[in-house]
């Protein structure tokens, strides 16, 4: 059942990013040859007016065809013969979508949540005296944080949400002693620490690092709006800080996702929760992840991608003239096979993980 699940959420992701195009090309005048859902031999085809649809057999992607996306034509509605400015929204249109998909599932998470996380610092690892007194045990208490601060990055990080927090904390090392720089808004004031050590000094919860407490609002439309984007913003940072890694080769072969993975993720995040309300919130939430991550790859100036195609739109709007159709074609030709290449090694380590874990 989980897997089922998961090839719903994969195919809708990839649904909406080809609506993106589909819809935009409509609402600009271009030609739409055929809109498909997956990849592979027809299951169903039906044509209404101009335009083929299509469900294929491999739920692993789809396509919206234009009239003359890779040519040169006479047809005056040609992809390739629209204004520069209506290419370029079509072309950005599949990764908006993707966009809007998670942005409207981290609504739906929180949505869910009795309360709404914020960054801002409401207790201190502590105990209660039997004066009333409270003794912390927390370190960054003792080194100048305060009841009420608004964390806005630690180690240069900028804190959107307590998904930074959680990336900061799991992923990124401290200094040799321990230490990390921290700003926070205290007061409506900006205020600065080169130094400060999150330790929970608790006998009880000794070896602990983050030894702070957050706020949580109360659930309302205003507060789960801010939230949404509060998360928005923080899953696009992460996957953004992941990109790079991934460009500059500091992540590991073994890493790599395709496919398989990601619906492996979606399986998990459906089947291994303790119950259904824990398993809806992490689908919510590993699905509005995925779907972000879709949008901002699909914007690399990558040649094949929306992102290469921009670039080249990019390049004719400098120039003041189109590159020609065959030498766009060319590079666009090797930026597919270089990402099918890749694709195909992320799903073998995907099956080579699923054997051997």
């Amino acid at each position: 059942m989980g897997i089922i699940i998961a090839l719903i959420i994969f195919g809708l992701i990839v649904t909406v990013h080809e609506f993106g195009h589909f819809i935009c090309a409509k609402l600009s005048g271009i030609k739409v040859l055929e809109f498909s859902i997956g990849m592979g031999p027809k299951i169903i085809q039906k044509k209404k007016g101009e335009t083929m649809y299509s469900l294929r057999a491999l739920p692993v992607g789809g396509y919206c065809a234009m009239e003359g996306e890779d040519a040169q034509i006479d047809d005056e509605r040609g992809f390739r013969n629209a204004k520069l400015w209506k290419r370029m929204l079509v072309l950005a249109a599949g990764p908006f979508m993707n966009f809007v998909l998670g942005f409207l599932l981290i609504m739906g998470m929180f949505t869910m949540m009795k309360d709404v996380p914020t960054t801002k610092i409401s207790g201190f690892s502590g105990v209660r005296n039997e004066d009333e007194s409270v003794t912390y045990y927390a370190d960054s208490y003792k080194e100048g944080l305060k009841h009420g601060d608004i964390i806005k990055k630690i180690d240069n990080t900028r804190i959107f949400s307590v998904l930074d927090l959680n990336y900061v904390f799991e992923m990124k090392a401290s200094h040799d002693d321990g230490r990390r720089s921290v700003e926070v808004v205290r007061d409506g004031e900006t205020v600065k620490f080169d130094a400060i050590k999150f330790h929970d000094n608790n006998p009880e919860r000794s070896g602990e690092e983050w030894d702070f407490g957050l706020e949580y609002k109360k659930k309302t439309p205003v507060t789960v709006l801010k939230g949404s984007g509060d998360i928005f913003l923080s899953m696009t940072h992460i996957v953004g800080l992941s990109v790079k890694q991934l460009a500059t080769g500091k992540v590991e072969k073994e890493e790599v996702s395709g496919p398989v993975g990601v619906v492996s993720e979606i399986d998990k995040a459906a089947t291994e929760s303790e119950d259904k309300e824990s398993a809806a919130l992490n689908l919510f939430f590993v699905s509005a992840l995925i779907s972000i991550n879709v949008g901002l790859f699909n914007l690399l100036p990558i040649p094949g991608l929306d992102g290469g195609r921009l670039l080249f739109c990019f390049i004719e709007l400098v120039r003041r003239k189109p590159i020609k159709p065959e030498h766009e074609g060319y590079v666009h030709l090797a930026g597919m096979f270089l990402l099918f290449s890749i694709m195909i090694f992320a799903t073998y380590n995907d099956i080579v993980k699923l054997i051997f874990k």
